[in-house]
């Protein structure tokens, strides 16, 4: 199947405005949007669907507050494998995909293979979700975890150089 040509473009100085904005505020009605980054809201438009199908923008969602929907404890899990193989890192991780309480997974290189990133209600229920899920997880070797004392910085925006 062949590409769009525009979504293999660069992305110019209009581009990275849009997407500043989106960043900040993903509820801009088009004419706000095309008001803030010195266009009409018709090539306004017509770039924010370029970058949505290029894969530059890939969703729009609502960013929540943990504590407030009841979700107190925040705490990090570095997993080590007991092989590495590509058939347990994908077993591993479609595990680690269905679980609700993990909220990220990143591959890492060093020490440790993975780093999880898990929400719950209180001590009680991260501790059962860390014993319960994730240590019975597939070619799990051992695991450290640490538990967020603090958030000091939580759903960065991305540094788009305009």
């Amino acid at each position: 199947m062949e590409q769009d040509p525009d979504t293999q473009r660069e992305l110019d100085r209009i581009d990275r405005r849009i997407l500043e904005a989106l960043q900040s505020d993903a509820r801009l009605t088009m004419a706000e949007l095309a008001e803030r980054v010195a266009l009409s809201p018709s090539p306004c438009w017509r770039r924010v669907q370029i970058l949505e199908k290029a894969g530059v923008i890939v969703g729009y969602h609502a960013q929540l507050d943990r504590r407030r929907i009841g979700l107190g404890v925040h705490g990090f899990v570095y997993v080590r494998m007991q092989e590495h193989t590509t058939r347990s890192a994908a077993d591993f991780e479609a595990q680690v995909v269905a679980i609700r309480g993990i909220v990220a997974c990143q591959n890492l290189s060093g020490h440790y293979d993975y780093q999880l990133e898990l929400v719950a209600a209180d001590p009680d229920s991260f501790a059962r979700l860390v014993r319960d899920q994730v240590c019975a997880l597939p070619g799990v070797r051992d695991i450290h975890t640490s538990l967020s004392l603090r958030e000091v910085k939580a759903g960065g925006v991305l540094p788009v150089e305009t």
